[in-house]
């Protein structure tokens, strides 16, 4: 596995619509079931099967459930250096929790990133400042080459 084949994934991810807990290319997928589907894609068999979630990530008990579960299975980062393949967390307010997650494609000046958004289904977006400053960690696959 490389960097290349996971962006390849995820761009061939975008177009699936949005469906909460889904991970079906083509059929439905929320952002944890497009890191899902991009992990068996490349990796094969996910580590872990995500117990039912709510849409709120278990903000009311503030536990970052999906940030403890990347540090168990991801390699995490600084994020000065991501780089395209690298799968970035967001907190979508400041002092919430992280429960919003993509994958970068591309960096330099102009950084893009493929997530699946509520209401748009999986899509490309620019890494904009707004977008930047909400990444909460950064991680790459384990076993990257």
């Amino acid at each position: 596995m490389n960097r290349a084949d996971i962006v390849a994934e995820a761009e061939a991810w975008i177009g699936t619509p949005y469906r909460h807990q889904a991970s079906v290319k083509g059929a439905g997928s929320d952002c944890l079931g497009l890191l899902r589907g991009v992990w068996r894609a490349v990796a094969g068999h996910e580590p872990e099967v995500p117990p039912p979630y709510s849409r709120d990530w278990d903000e009311v008990e503030r536990r970052d459930v999906l940030l403890a579960a990347a540090r168990r299975h991801l390699v995490e980062r600084p994020a000065a250096e991501m780089a395209p393949g690298d799968v970035l967390l967001f907190r979508m307010r400041d002092g919430a929790v992280a429960k919003h997650l993509g994958i970068l494609t591309r960096s330099g000046a102009h950084p893009a990133f493929v997530h699946a958004y509520s209401g748009h289904g999986v899509v490309q977006s620019s890494l904009s400042l707004p977008w930047r400053r909400r990444v909460a960690a950064v991680f790459s696959f384990p076993g990257l080459t």
